[in-house]
């Protein structure tokens, strides 16, 4: 027979996040003082969160996170997903972790948890002299101080011993353990007063954050001598090095004293050291140098006594690029050459180090001395430094000639530089600056080339142009703030909507007349297809209706479009041309017969977008209940039925829906669905049982909507059967069983491998029910900071119980509930079972309790109830006067008529284990 029905208790807006539970590499899971869950992970294991939701239509889960112990993000975006996992935590990523569940209907719901990753570095220890004892050998008298520094999650406890021997500072007057001010428990200091003989000796600092974790403890042991010393050393060369492109440089830093005999590192500021380096023992080998390999080369040594020694060397390579200026009498504000004015050439190299540049001036090949009116300047105050300049005095025609500047860089392999400049009225003229006519704008495709023209004109010398983005905030797109063009042409490959906007055009101060900048803009047009919204939407509606399809031109360049068309299934509606001004609309009535595929393009000089509408009367796809309680009955003979639950998305949005097209593959049947006019609501439940299935076969279910005028998609399930309908914990996800918000803390899934090694060993079980290390089973924590008296509540799903009729001349239908539990413990308190019904109100009522140490086995309790409407089963734990007071329970059975004497359950072991 078949049956469907309506479950109107099983709404969607009943949604909400259970609970996130966890798996993998847990410490522990606790409670703080504001019911937050705290999960416990040692560093590099790996973090497996689940957020558990109940809900339908199934909700979308989002994992969020603010930020731990460093302000670092989880991640660029959010995980949409039931499960998150990070493989090889970091201490990091610790903070609090948030998943949400949203599904459209009602709130969304949040729950979160916070993640504390612990950590044990080892510790570093370092041997420091009092400041008064600096003469002489280094422990010969007075006092030493030994400071071990550790990072740890939680912080770590610290044991000194010498040799093997703890140091106990209330047993020995020579010695004091204390902690330095503001190290936040993370630093312990051995002092060791007025050193003795028996002082010389091994130390060990060991810290330990008591297993949590399963982290081992950690140690480092000093050997104190009389001939610790610490590290000195020098370098093979000066502080500055100056050296020519290409050579090879050798930088050796010998270790003067120092015991322990010290490690010697090389590092490099700014950046790293360069990919050629190479380091030899204590010699570090640079070969064939270029600029870039320039910078502070640093060298450090430690023995971990006193201070590390640290030397560094500035090398410098030489570089060289010679630019000249010709600056008219700058009192006169002259942009000209005058007789009788002063003029001053300037000539300047790019080189490094500026001293070691020699500047040689010359007149028609001569040399050029000091005279009144020819004044050599090494270093010229009013330029850049490392600048030379020649100064002409009242500029008489004598002085018209061809000056020379050379400059040479002595000892070095480097050539010498050279320019020329012609001083006449008629080789010195000031530049003009133009952008070619129609150059003004430059317009180009996304993803062309562009040239960007400023032209110097009537210029002598000709200056180099400068380009930069007119805006100051904005960058060349090579990155650079300005780019320097020889002949004014600006030339953008893969031109991208983001270069669009003003760029400014200058001439350079060198190379020509340091005058006022003459300046210009070009503006780049980048131009772009239309950008449209919406991209692609699917759009149903009932037949016969009005359906408006409205395609957004957000932006587009240009702006003016050049045409707009519609098109159905790829067929070119025929309409006016609508106005280009306008937002594109197509307005129709649905039919049968223009279903579809239909498509806006819309067109600019640059191209052609378009939006996509997918629009059709078809109904939504259905959606399985993913948590249905107790979906298999058995019937007689070797056959058994099953529970289908499905609601239906957005019901209202197309015709009416009449029914459902279902089939069971494996040629078992195909039927229709008939709803007899009552047409699904949206977040109701729908259910039908499927019957004469063959035990032990599964099967694959198909589920299709129709109206009158069409039919949706199918969805498909797997079903399966299981003998037992045994909820062993054994799925992350509790067989759809939930935490009681309302409680004080919550029960926790284990087993024999999560358990915490450091738990008491006089409560709580071994193993699950089946005696199994991979068996999981749900437990109440009884340590701090649990109280006696707090409780701890588990609910079972959600059992309808109007879908069946009881026994004839019974009004109620009887369920068995049967379980494993475990009470081991002297302080063990109380285990009660709950009957909620609900109605207009849910009311509890107990209707199973235990109290008191049980004995070190499982033991099974069944019990008949007759619920008079929906119900749940709550498992109620009470922690006792102490700590050895857990309480566990496995293979929770809850299924449909009276217990029997023999119940099923307990040969049911872990095999088939569902809900």
């Amino acid at each position: 027979s078949f049956l469907i029905y309506r479950s109107a208790n099983a709404m969607a807006v009943s949604k909400y996040v259970t609970t996130i539970v966890h798996s993998g590499a847990a410490c522990n899971v606790k409670d703080d003082n504001i019911s937050e869950r705290i999960y416990t992970i040692k560093e590099g294991d790996t973090l497996v969160l689940q957020c558990i939701v109940k809900g339908h239509p199934r909700p979308q889960v989002r994992w969020t996170k603010t930020a731990g112990s460093a302000s670092d993000k989880f991640q660029e975006t959010s995980i949409y997903n039931e499960t998150l996992r990070i493989e090889g935590i970091q201490r990091v990523q610790g903070g609090r972790y948030y998943c949400k569940a949203d599904n459209g209907v009602g709130v969304a719901a949040i729950k979160s948890i916070r993640v504390d990753v612990q950590y044990l570095d080892t510790p570093v220890l370092t041997v420091h002299q009092t400041i008064s004892d600096v003469r002489g050998s280094y422990y010969q008298e007075k006092t030493v101080f030994l400071r071990c520094t550790v990072h740890s999650n939680p912080p770590a406890r610290f044991i000194w011993k010498r040799g093997n021997t703890l140091i106990e500072q209330s047993k020995d007057n020579g010695v004091d353990i204390y902690e330095p001010l503001y190290t936040q428990g993370e630093t312990k200091v051995l002092k060791l007063k007025n050193l003795r003989p028996k002082d010389f000796a091994d130390y060990t600092c060991q810290v330990s954050v008591r297993n949590v974790c399963n982290i081992e403890d950690k140690s480092f042991t000093f050997r104190l001598t009389n001939a610790t010393t610490p590290p000195m050393i020098r370098l093979s060369v000066n502080d500055t090095v100056v050296v020519d492109p290409g050579q090879d440089v050798l930088l050796t830093c010998e270790v003067t004293s120092g015991f322990p005999p010290p490690t010697v590192t090389w590092s490099r500021y700014p950046g790293p050291l360069p990919l050629s380096a190479q380091v030899r023992g204590t010699t570090l080998i640079l070969r064939a140098v270029t600029p870039a390999d320039a910078g502070f080369y640093n060298c450090s040594a430690v023995n971990n006594v006193g201070n590390p020694a640290r030397k560094n060397a500035n090398l410098v390579v030489r570089s060289n690029n010679l630019t000249f200026q010709i600056t008219p009498d700058s009192n006169k504000d002259s942009e000209t050459i005058q007789m009788g004015r002063d003029l001053k050439l300037s000539c300047h190299v790019d080189a490094t180090p500026q001293d070691k540049v020699n500047y040689t001036w010359y007149k028609n090949g001569a040399p050029v001395f000091n005279s009144d009116s020819l004044i050599l300047l090494r270093s010229d105050p009013d330029m850049a430094p490392g600048t030379s300049s020649l100064e002409i005095v009242d500029m008489k025609f004598r002085d018209l000639a061809t000056y020379s500047c050379v400059a040479n860089f002595p000892g070095s392999r480097v050539p010498e530089l050279r320019v020329d400049v012609n001083i006449s009225q008629s080789s010195v003229s000031p530049p003009m600056l133009s952008v070619p006519p129609g150059g003004q704008v430059v317009s180009v495709r996304e993803g062309g080339n562009a040239e960007l023209v400023c032209l110097v004109v009537d210029g002598k010398p000709r200056p180099p142009v400068l380009w930069s983005r007119l805006e100051k905030d904005l960058l060349m797109p090579s990155g650079a703030t300005m780019v320097e063009t020889p002949d004014g042409r600006l030339r953008l490959k893969n031109v991208s909507r983001d270069m669009m906007g003003l760029y400014r055009c200058q001439t350079a101060p060198y190379n020509g007349l340091n005058i006022k900048r003459r300046e210009a803009q070009v503006q780049l047009n980048v131009q772009y297809p239309p950008i449209l919204d919406p991209v692609f939407q699917d759009m149903r509606s009932r037949n016969y209706q009005m359906v408006t399809l409205t395609c957004t031109v957000l932006r587009s360049n240009p702006p003016r479009l050049t045409d707009i068309r519609w098109f159905r299934n790829g067929d070119l509606i025929r309409m006016p041309m609508p106005d280009l001004k306008e937002t594109p609309e197509l307005k129709f009535k649905l039919e049968p017969n223009n279903n579809g595929s239909y498509e806006c393009r819309v067109s600019n000089n640059a191209g052609t977008s378009t939006c996509t509408f997918n629009v059709s009367a078809k109904p939504y796809n259905a959606e399985f209940y993913f948590d249905t309680p107790n979906p298999v009955r058995i019937l007689k003979g070797n056959n058994y039925s099953y529970n289908l639950q499905w609601t239906q998305r957005d019901p209202e949005a197309t015709d009416q829906i009449i029914g459902y097209w279902f089939n069971v593959r494996k040629g078992l049947f195909s039927k229709q669905i008939d709803l007899k006019g009552k047409e699904p609501e949206k977040g109701v439940l729908m259910s039908y049982t499927i019957s004469d299935l063959r035990i032990p076969l599964s099967y694959e279910v198909r589920l299709v909507p129709i109206t009158t005028y069409s039919t949706g998609d199918y969805i498909s399930r797997i079903i399966q059967y299981s003998e037992h309908h045994v909820c062993g914990f054994e799925d992350e996800r509790i067989c759809g069983f939930s935490q009681d918000r309302s409680d004080v803390f919550d029960w926790t899934r284990q087993n024999h491998l999560t358990q915490n090694p450091k738990r008491s060993a006089n409560t709580g079980p071994e193993t699950d029910r089946s005696g199994t290390k991979e068996g999981y089973y749900m437990y109440i924590e009884a340590s701090r900071p649990r109280v006696p008296g707090d409780r701890a509540r588990l609910l079972s799903p959600l059992y309808n119980v109007t879908s069946v009729r009881g026994p004839k001349g019974s009004g109620r239908v009887p369920y068995c509930v049967s379980f494993y539990y475990h009470m081991k413990g002297k302080h063990i308190g109380t285990l009660n079972v709950l009957l909620r019904v609900r109605s207009i109100a849910s009311v509890d009522s107990v209707v199973w309790t235990k109290s008191g140490d049980q004995g070190r086995d499982w033991k099974k309790a069944f019990f008949d109830i007759s619920p008079s409407g929906p119900f749940q089963i709550v498992f109620e734990g009470i922690r006792g006067p102490s700590f050895e007071g857990d309480i566990a329970i496995d293979d929770v059975f809850i299924t449909i008529g009276k217990c029997k004497q023999e119940n099923t359950v307990a040969s049911a072991g872990k095999t088939g284990k569902i809900f």
